[in-house]
């Protein structure tokens, strides 16, 4: 048995039906928007740079003597050398025998010396009589017992000995200064025969040899060696003028050889003080580790970190601009507002915000979309990897 319901329930139970269906067709009617949030994520900013690698420094190994042949050669390219290390030979036949002059000469010399000091000895002997006898005269000419003509020859055989006392005495000064010379001659000999060895002023890498056996040293040519000190090599790479200022020394670096190894760490030396007039490119310096696939000459490329922090981070999609001012949507409520926004570091599809919003806030992920300030929107949450 059936009952009808009054016509005044039957019309209030559909009336809240009807009001929740306008409810969802109006939340239809407005453009599905994607939108993600403000987050906190650590950000790097880099700088990438290219250019050649070389040495730290070079040192260049001269020979210190000229003149004298190539006789042996202990080191070739590629070598590597302490400090002190003999690294070549010149002949030291012709020194020897200037060696050997020398030594005849130092046996002359004191030879010489040896009969000036009898000389002088003598003399000096020989003065102190006239000057005994010259004093007796002088005393006897007093109490007119010696003629004057007899004190006058013995004033004068006192004055005769005195004299060459001095002649003695300045002959043996002579010796002894010929003797300080050939002794100065003998040293300089010495010293020219020990730099016959060619050692390495430094520990290192040989990285060029243009000695060769028989060849005359000459100091004029080329160095008998060049050495890269320590082996250390860096990458000096150019680095745009915009960039130039952000770069110093102490900042790391990853570098890419052309050969396609691994990355191989760096760190910036220094920053050269002048920007090429024509390029307008500046150079930093950058030290590279020890690594035995780094050669001198080689191409590479360098990713400079300038910083790395944690800061408030949103897509680069979001950002858009309105003239000069950065701006990025923002939603609250369902409603569209611009905000001009202050941005930092860029790091991938990320972009850092130094003012302007606050972490968890809600901003239109793609600054493109056809939405304006003031706009009511359907928010749709951006997929999770994308915040």
């Amino acid at each position: 048995m059936r009952f009808a319901l009054p016509a005044l329930i039957v019309l209030a139970l559909a009336l809240p039906v009807q009001a929740d269906t306008a409810a969802d067709s109006a939340t239809t009617a407005l453009p599905s928007i994607t939108v993600t949030q403000v987050v906190s994520r650590k950000l790097q900013d880099h700088v990438l740079a290219s250019g050649l690698i070389g040495p730290v420094e070079q040192v260049m190994v001269p020979p210190l003597i000229e003149g004298q042949p190539i006789e042996v050669l202990n080191a070739d390219v590629g070598d590597a050398v302490a400090k002190g290390q003999v690294l070549a030979t010149l002949s030291t036949d012709t020194l020897t025998l200037q060696k050997s002059q020398l030594l005849a000469s130092t046996a002359s010399v004191q030879a010489t010396i040896a009969q000036a000091q009898a000389q002088l000895t003598d003399a000096q002997s020989a003065a102190a009589d006239a000057k005994r006898n010259a004093d007796r005269s002088t005393q006897l000419f007093a109490q007119g017992l010696v003629a004057s003509s007899a004190n006058d020859q013995m004033q004068s055989a006192l004055t005769s000995a005195t004299a060459r006392v001095t002649v003695a005495s300045q002959t043996l000064e002579a010796s002894h200064a010929q003797e300080k010379l050939v002794a100065a001659q003998m040293a300089n000999i010495d010293l020219m025969l020990n730099r016959t060895q060619i050692v390495a002023p430094v520990a290192g890498i040989i990285s060029a040899r243009n000695a060769q056996l028989g060849a005359v040293a000459s100091a004029a040519g080329q160095p008998l060696f060049v050495i890269i000190r320590d082996g250390a090599l860096e990458l000096r790479a150019d680095v745009a003028e915009a960039d130039l200022a952000r770069v110093a020394s102490g900042q790391t670096a990853m570098l890419t050889l052309a050969a396609g190894t691994d990355p191989i760490p760096g760190k910036v030396r220094l920053v050269e003080p002048t920007v090429d007039t024509a390029s307008r490119l500046g150079r930093a310096r950058i030290w590279i580790d020890t690594n035995p696939a780094v050669r001198s000459g080689m191409f590479a490329q360098a990713d400079i970190l300038i910083t790395a922090r944690t800061t408030l981070a949103v897509p680069v999609t979001s950002v858009g601009s309105e003239g000069d001012t950065s701006t990025v949507m923002v939603v609250k409520d369902g409603v569209v507002s611009r905000v001009a926004v202050k941005t930092g570091i860029r790091d991938g599809g990320w972009v850092e915000i130094l003012s302007g919003l606050a972490v968890g806030d809600s901003i239109v992920a793609k600054a493109g979309a056809f939405v304006s300030d003031g706009d009511k929107i359907n928010p749709v949450p951006a997929p999770a990897e994308t915040n």
